[in-house]
């Protein structure tokens, strides 16, 4: 019976995992611990008692170290077969993710009290407090786990005891097999054999292991079908760092290599085969005798050995110039996808594998550390297009444009999309200048002609390739004024310039064609400004200007998100770089101040009271009576960049403002409705919203959506600020109620949490004078610090998740879609209005 939660969660005609199974005759009762990639990286603890294996998930795996307090939280019984289980779940099941043995042993009760091994072991977890013996090869001796007051029905704490095991410090990702993997490919054993011989990479066996001779290792994961390249962000200087490392910025087009069984694939960023166009490059890779998946540029060299873009224009017509394929990163080894080992390590992994290679070819891209103005120079004498900066313990994160990689030009250069050409004059035919445009929130602007850089063999081409794309409409939604007749085309391809500057109307001065982008979507062409450098500085303290004000930003690099290495200084980066877009759903409302000096893992305190005898005399705030001290209590209000960073730098992780501006306190500008599930999966939350927003539909209402950024779904109701708080409440309430009655089996209203167990809580009790809500694009303090993000209604469906957004993709999300709510100010329900009505009925 206790098998049944398991069996309900899974569909076992799609997941491999054991749908049942049963002990044999041996006596010693078994633990399994395995590594769980799913949404979120974890460790199943799993205990063999009573025929099947009680199991907890522990987010941060369990730890040698006594001093470790590790959360655990008990989950569903599984089978006993599942102690053998590694392999991945298939995506859209339950738990989807791929899982292998951490560990494995025998387990022993610390303090037999006479009852059989399962009477006494159950007895313990009953109380809440289950003491064992451990003998696996990496979690050995005394462990307890230990119920928590107080909390959720299933947190514990797992903890060590002080042993002749224990240790001072442990990591449990030490012992994963890609760090055992990156520790003994580092040997380079056997590297130098005979020449008749394939060179191959060797391994140590694991840490604690059994002696083993040394072997050729091949791990379980599969190539995946497509691989998406990281994202550098373009600063605009270079600097000097301990944690970074230098490389060249090499022109040419970034390509994806993938040799499995000797057979390639080779891509570009939009998914576009090279196979056909660069033969050379895929006969040198084909010699790889290990499955890889490389990523790097491909580039014609010219005599300087500099990357000659022009040249690899025209390479695929005419076969000439010396073309390589420079390698910078490595993603996936011999069944191991290494993503997330530290860059250094799957640098050196590379070059180990490289090494092995005689091809001139494939090359290993070179780096220097720590000292990138001196690289930044010597990149200028050598006339390179600049150089890239990338942090050392950065893992890879496909298709994301973070922070941890960063580009810095010598010369300016921009994408843009070629959207018609005008007339030729004097000799020049075919076509006089191309006319340039590129998208800025969903919609193409023009930014300029560009008629340098066009050679009569570069116009031919150019002009045959435009000829499909012909039209008869400008796709530009303003009037573009040109001195000569203009052709348009549709804004398909896309092209390199590089430019002296941008005007003050974003228009580029003396663009220059460099070549067309192959390897580029036509979608993601984004205008390219560089961020200050102080956005990015690597000291632990910096000061900014922002709105004539110096900011003095602190402890830049104390880690607020520990497990993701994401630091107070990335924190404020993310603000500073989404302040266009959230600083106008904060102008004029009080802010309460959630404060988190020490990250998220540590305590948090509230403080709505600004001491301002401590606060910058340019900070804005006001005085509000406070009812419950009876005293005034002085509020922030941010209304600009500044007063934004000097929040941040507080240690706000959220920002949590009035739902009311100061010139209509006692008037909402929004009804809102937060759908918070209590174990009950999302889909429902969705469910629940695409009820409220059919019953708003009823009404006339419009409203908006956006996840929380922690666990459901917000929906404001636009009031124009008409009605007073309690109004708004007893619409929040009538809603709520109305869609409770619709769905009274998954929905509550009734804020108790023992009421509203496995049921989505539609709390309307936010609509309080001085209530406040998480702003649109605000950070939440949550794993992979998840940021809550306005939404289209259509985007609601089951595959929604609050990991979709985070502080790292956001960014390029708003480039793409904009403010999906820049017009909810402009939106004014006439809340009488619709009362009236439902009074009516």
């Amino acid at each position: 019976m206790s098998l049944v939660k398991y069996k309900q969660k899974r569909n076992f005609s799609k997941t491999a995992e054991p749908e049942s199974g049963k002990k044999g005759k041996a006596t010693s009762h078994i633990f399994v611990v395995q590594r769980h990639h799913a949404s979120r990286l974890h460790y199943d603890f799993r205990l063999e008692v009573d025929g099947v294996l009680k199991s907890w998930a522990v987010p941060k795996g369990p730890s040698m170290n006594p001093a470790d307090k590790r959360l655990a939280m008990e989950v569903e019984d599984h089978p006993y077969d599942y102690k053998d289980f590694e392999g991945t779940i298939p995506a859209g099941n339950y738990g989807a993710g791929t899982v292998y043995i951490w560990d494995k042993g025998t387990f022993e009760i610390l303090h037999p009290n006479g009852n059989s091994f399962d009477k006494e072991a159950l007895r313990e977890i009953k109380s809440g407090d289950l003491k064992i013996v451990m003998k696996g090869k990496k979690l050995k001796g005394e462990f307890a786990l230990v119920k928590m007051k107080g909390k959720e029905d299933n947190a514990w704490l797992l903890l060590k005891h002080k042993d002749e095991y224990a240790v001072s410090e442990y990591n449990s990702e030490d012992y994963t097999p890609e760090k055992v993997k990156a520790q003994g490919l580092k040997e380079k054993a056997a590297m130098k054999q005979a020449s008749k011989k394939k060179p191959v990479i060797r391994a140590k066996t694991a840490p604690a292991a059994a002696p083993a001779k040394q072997k050729k290792i091949t791990g379980g994961h599969p190539v995946k079908k497509r691989y998406k390249p990281m994202l550098a962000t373009l600063v605009n200087e270079a600097f000097d760092g301990e944690e970074w490392l230098f490389e060249t910025k090499w022109d040419g087009y970034r390509a994806i290599a993938a040799v499995e069984n000797n057979k390639v694939s080779l891509y570009s960023r939009n998914d576009k085969s090279f196979l056909k166009d660069y033969p050379p490059v895929v006969a040198a890779v084909e010699k790889i005798s290990h499955t890889v998946v490389l990523d790097g540029e491909i580039m014609v060299l010219d005599n300087k050995n500099r990357a000659d873009f022009q040249t690899l224009q025209h390479y695929t017509t005419t076969g000439k110039g010396h073309l390589v394929y420079m390698v910078f990163d490595l993603l996936h080894l011999d069944g191991y996808e290494l993503q997330q080992l530290s860059l250094l390590e799957r640098k050196s992994l590379l070059k180990d594998l490289l090494s092995t290679l005689n091809d001139d070819t494939v090359r290993f891209s070179e780096h220097a550390l720590k000292n990138g103005t001196k690289f930044f120079e010597k990149a200028r004498k050598l006339q390179w297009e600049g150089i890239i900066a990338k942090k050392t313990d950065s893992a890879y994160e496909e298709g994301r444009r973070g922070m941890s990689w960063l580009k810095i030009k010598i010369v300016n250069e921009q994408e843009a999309l070629i959207c018609g050409y005008t007339a030729p004059r004097g000799s020049r035919k075919k076509i006089g200048a191309l006319v340039l445009g590129i998208y800025e929130n969903k919609k193409l602007k023009y930014i300029g002609h560009c008629g340098g850089g066009l050679n009569e063999a570069t116009i031919s081409e150019l002009y045959n390739r435009l000829q499909p794309l012909v039209t008869k409409t400008s796709p530009f939604a303003e009037k573009v004024a040109t001195n000569m007749p203009v052709t348009w085309v549709k804004p398909v391809l896309v092209c390199e310039v590089k430019f002296q500057e941008w005007t003050s109307d974003k228009i580029m001065r003396q663009p220059i064609f460099l070549g067309l982008r192959e390897d580029k979507p036509a979608k993601e062409v984004q205008p390219e400004i560089a961020k200050p450098l102080t956005m990015t500085t690597t000291e632990n303290q910096r000061i900014l200007t922002l709105n004539s004000k110096k900011v003095t930003l602190t402890n830049q690099s104390k880690l607020y998100w520990t497990k993701e290495k994401i630091t107070k200084g990335q924190l404020i980066d993310y603000y500073l770089s989404v302040a266009k877009y959230i600083l106008p759903h904060l102008k004029d409302r009080p802010e309460s101040l959630h404060r988190f000096p020490n990250g998220i893992d540590k305590p948090s305190f509230y403080q709505k009271d600004l001491d301002l005898e401590q606060t910058p005399d340019w900070i804005k705030s006001v005085p509000l009576h406070s009812g419950s001290t009876g005293k005034d209590v002085d509020y922030l209000v941010c209304n600009n960049e500044a007063s934004l960073a000097y929040m941040i730098n507080l240690g706000c992780i959220e920002i949590n403002p009035w739902l009311s501006r100061l010139n209509s306190l006692e008037n909402p500008d929004f009804i809102v409705l937060d759908l918070d599930p209590e174990h009950i999966d999302f889909r429902y939350v969705v469910e629940t919203a695409v009820h409220i927003k059919a019953a708003l539909d009823r009404f006339k209402v419009q409203a908006f959506c956006k996840t929380s950024g922690s666990t459901g779904l917000h929906i404001y109701i636009p009031t124009g600020a008409k009605v007073s708080y309690d109004t708004s409440r007893l619409f929040g309430e009538y809603i709520a109620r109305h869609v409770n009655a619709e769905l009274p089996r998954t929905t509550s209203v009734i804020r108790a949490k023992a009421s509203r167990d496995k049921r989505v809580y539609i709390d309307y009790l936010q609509n309080s004078r001085g209530q406040t809500v998480a702003a649109p694009y605000s950070v939440r303090p949550k794993p992979g610090a998840t940021v809550s993000m306005p939404i289209d209604w259509k985007e609601l469906n089951d595959d929604l998740r609050m990991s979709d957004f985070d502080i790292h993709n956001s960014l390029d999300r708003l480039n793409e879609t904009g403010d999906l709510w820049q017009d909810i100010n402009k939106v004014k329900n006439d809340l009488r209005k619709i009362i009236r009505e439902m009074e009516g009925q």
